[in-house]
């Protein structure tokens, strides 16, 4: 595991901390350390949530540190692309509900791990932007698919093409992100969220979020189908029959993730 994600497990909630001052920015190591914290995270029955946020209130994070590409090493550039997507591949597959706290500028790679979770909060001075082709690169971590997807296609070329950023409240109004709260109160709504999730079973989830994801490559014809066979699939889990029950027997769930 990485120095700079440091992982604090609050019950069923995971709480991540990108650390890497001045600007939080990703490196190899730390994206080969997300994704084994994922995997790690996905094998612990315990776990139901993850939250990611940046240490400081300055930078959620900054992405790539831009001298890694100064020599216009291809070798390199292939290896830090493939790692990021690999790592913001592998955290959008995370079995529970992940939220991003944006607690300060989320810029290239910071963004685009912020799109790879399921919600995001941004802090009301968080600054967002995409500006990779303004130093003649480009998003590469699944930006200019996620983003287009979240805000459609024309506020995505703004970001991407016209170089735009946004701040939190246009955050809020073009669907980039769920809320806006003040600053240093993002891990504080993200907490908040994560526990009305524990409510909720978490195979339910798994199997939910499976579908919601499958509707952007699969005709809704086709994610219907899968979603009544996941409904029965539902039926060989624990859960299930404990929600069932508990609801018939008027008291609270107790949820064992299996």
């Amino acid at each position: 595991m990485s120095d700079i994600l440091k992982v604090d497990i609050q019950g069923h909630l995971a709480l991540v901390t990108i650390d890497n001052p001045p600007a939080n920015t990703w490196t190899r190591e730390s994206l080969d350390a997300l994704v084994e914290l994922v995997d790690e995270l996905n094998a612990n029955k315990e776990v139901y949530s993850l939250i990611i946020t940046g240490k400081g209130e300055k930078f959620f994070s900054a992405g790539a540190d831009l001298k890694l590409f100064a020599e216009g090493d291809k070798q390199i550039a292939a290896e830090m692309s493939t790692a990021f997507g690999r790592a913001f591949e592998t955290l959008s597959q995370f079995r529970g509900l992940s939220i991003a706290a944006i607690n300060g500028y989320a810029m290239g790679g910071g963004l685009e791990v912020a799109l790879a979770c399921d919600l995001r909060i941004a802090e009301q001075q968080a600054v967002m932007a995409l500006p990779e082709a303004s130093v003649g690169l480009l998003p590469c971590a699944g930006g200019t698919q996620n983003l287009a997807w979240l805000v459609g296609e024309g506020w995505a070329k703004r970001m991407i093409l016209c170089g735009e950023k946004v701040n939190a409240e246009q955050a809020l109004q073009i669907g980039l992100v769920e809320a806006v709260v003040e600053q240093g109160q993002a891990v504080e709504r993200a907490i908040e969220w994560a526990e009305k999730a524990e409510r909720q079973s978490p195979t339910s989830i798994t199997a939910c979020k499976r579908l919601i994801q499958t509707a952007r490559k699969e005709p809704m014809f086709a994610g219907m189908a899968y979603e009544r066979d996941a409904f029965v699939r539902l039926f060989d889990s624990n859960d299930c029959k404990e929600g069932v029950q508990a609801f018939l027997d008027k008291r609270k769930p107790n949820w064992t993730n299996t």
